[in-house]
């Protein structure tokens, strides 16, 4: 099951990752909300993360502890 994060307007958010190939060659793991349940959906937050809102969209993003 996804993790599920429910904002203060009541719109429910699903946490994913993907890794992604910079220029340097290096891979690098981006994660994103989606309203919906995509390929890549997480089951819990990374460790090293914390899940906040953001005051103006109420979009909710990661943000190292």
């Amino acid at each position: 099951m996804a993790y599920e994060f429910t904002n203060s307007k009541g719109v429910k958010y699903y946490l994913h990752f993907k890794d992604v190939n910079l220029k340097g060659g290096r891979i690098q793991r981006i994660y994103y909300f989606a309203r919906d349940i995509r390929d890549g959906a997480l089951d819990a937050v990374p460790d090293a993360y914390k899940v906040i809102e953001t005051e103006r969209t109420g979009m909710p993003i990661l943000k190292k502890k």
